[in-house]
């Protein structure tokens, strides 16, 4: 949903139709009830089928995860406090469309690195005869 909000703000900016940020809005909502669910399951299975391994690759996931957190955590604080933040010029405006930019390469290696996990896992799989 990361990827949207960005191409909705990207809208928005280029053509100031507050209805594109409005939708901003509501997929960060989404992103930030979405986040914990996700970080749970991951640790449920991480815990589950590595055994809890501290491989780097899962503490890169959790550490991304924690940052990724915050950052949807502040956006959507800002956007909530201020709902006219993408009207100003302000520095606030500033950080929220920094805030929302900066958590697409978040989401983008947290899925090279899930990606990693799941061809890893296909590949030690024993092949049927």
């Amino acid at each position: 949903m990361i990827p949207v909000a960005v191409l909705y703000l990207l809208l928005t900016i280029s053509t100031g139709d507050v209805f594109f940020e409005r939708t901003v809005e509501h997929l960060i909502i989404i992103v930030l009830m979405a986040i914990p669910v996700s970080f749970f399951s991951g640790i449920y299975d991480w815990k589950k089928k590595y055994r809890g391994a501290k491989a780097p690759v899962f503490m890169k996931k959790i550490r991304l995860s924690g940052i990724l957190f915050v950052l949807c955590a502040l956006t959507v604080g800002i956007r909530l406090s201020t709902p006219d933040v993408m009207t100003g010029t302000g520095i606030l405006h500033w950080v929220y469309i920094v805030l929302l930019l900066g958590m697409l390469p978040i989401v983008t290696l947290l899925g090279h690195y899930g990606g990693k996990l799941a061809s890893q896992g296909r590949q030690q799989q024993p092949k049927a005869s």
